[in-house]
């Protein structure tokens, strides 16, 4: 465990930077210091020449059950906590060139389950679930959710997630899109290390300029994301992976990428 991180841990194994919730008592829930630690890991990891993908996942029975409410009261502003601790945190998942694999190991709820939506893939455990939550305590979902949710299973069904608040088994989250594997529980810690080490070794530039632009996509108009696209590739097209690409092409050979 690396000493700067108190309610998280941060680990590099390989080229894979993981970073795992670690409140395992009140579920991994969410501290002030947990929203910072999280910010911090991921500008960590992202500067980090060896790193190449992020694991995010968490600590015992559960992924992350959002906000600890032990320190809520009627008094609180929910806006400038959002403002303060959250939406740097989002931001700066979004602003993170690298993949990022949510490995939801238990239940995702309230801001758990944003937490997990922000992620650039998703890794869920045959028994983990995700929950809304918000709405039992008379607050709607916040952290990105409303963003996100609807662009990856459409309104209908995000409305109903978020207002019913009825948890969403791995296997139907699959069955609708959200995750990208489900894996039984003697398969999990193996299949998400062979699959953070299958990305981590993909061509990790490439991957982070289409991440930027996906992003763009879904806010801009097609003649705006056609020159972004084309922006994009000349980087892409400069970039050693791609000279490694085309010379592994032309020697019929698998590429050895390096994300340069």
């Amino acid at each position: 465990m690396c000493e700067e991180f108190k309610d998280i841990i941060y680990e590099e194994k390989g080229q894979v930077a993981w970073v795992t919730l670690n409140r395992p008592a009140t579920y991994n829930a969410f501290t002030p210091v947990m929203n910072r630690e999280v910010t911090v890991a991921l500008k960590k990891a992202n500067q980090s020449d060896a790193i190449r993908a992020i694991v995010l996942t968490g600590t015992g029975r559960a992924f992350c059950s959002g906000e600890d409410l032990d320190g809520v009261t009627v008094d609180t502003d929910h806006g400038a906590i959002l403002r303060a601790r959250y939406h740097p945190m989002m931001q700066g998942m979004k602003q993170v060139e690298k993949p990022i694999i949510a490995a939801v190991n238990g239940t995702a709820a309230g801001a758990g389950m944003s937490l997990a939506l922000a992620a650039d893939f998703r890794l869920v455990h045959e028994n983990a679930k995700f929950v809304s939550a918000f709405l039992g305590v008379g607050l709607i979902p916040d952290s990105g959710f409303l963003y996100q949710l609807p662009r990856m299973i459409g309104y209908a069904k995000a409305l109903e997630l978020a207002v019913l608040g009825k948890p969403l088994s791995a296997e139907d989250a699959q069955r609708c899109g959200l995750v990208t594997e489900v894996f039984a529980a003697d398969e999990w810690e193996d299949g998400v290390a062979s699959f953070s080490m299958k990305l981590a070794a993909l061509p990790t530039k490439a991957i982070g300029l289409i991440k930027r632009l996906m992003i763009d996509g879904m806010n801009e108009g097609f003649l705006e994301v056609l020159e972004k696209e084309a922006q994009a590739q000349r980087i892409a097209g400069q970039s050693a992976d791609h000279r490694e690409g085309l010379e592994a092409f032309k020697q019929s050979r698998p590429p050895m990428f390096t994300g340069l």
